[in-house]
């Protein structure tokens, strides 16, 4: 349980720059029907959480894009592509805002 803490304290002190999020990727359920799947069966899920956002970019004009995450929310990722990084022991990826193909509402 501590080190969940330290990690999530961890991710909340990196700020992304420019114009990346910083996104930690859902697990997926462990069983279906009550049938224990093995891990290399399941498919990697395409849902993350937004941990972080960068301040944005910069047009050629110098004025500020903004983001079009905010920190919270549910995001759809793409298959491919980001960068991933690890933070205490739970791992993270980096996505610049463009890459990401949209947020989830419930």
């Amino acid at each position: 349980f501590f080190f969940l803490r330290a990690s999530g304290a961890m991710a909340k002190r990196l700020i992304p720059l420019l114009d990346r999020v910083l996104v930690q990727r859902m697990e997926a359920p462990k069983s279906v029907g009550g049938i224990l799947l093995p891990e290399s069966s399941m498919s990697k899920l395409n849902e993350g959480k937004v941990v972080a956002v960068g301040p944005g970019r910069r047009d050629k004009d110098g004025q500020l894009i903004p983001m079009g995450v905010k920190e919270g929310d549910k995001v759809l990722l793409p298959q491919y592509g980001g960068s991933e990084i690890q933070l205490g022991d739970e791992d993270y990826f980096i996505f610049r805002d463009e890459d990401l193909l949209g947020i989830l509402k419930e």
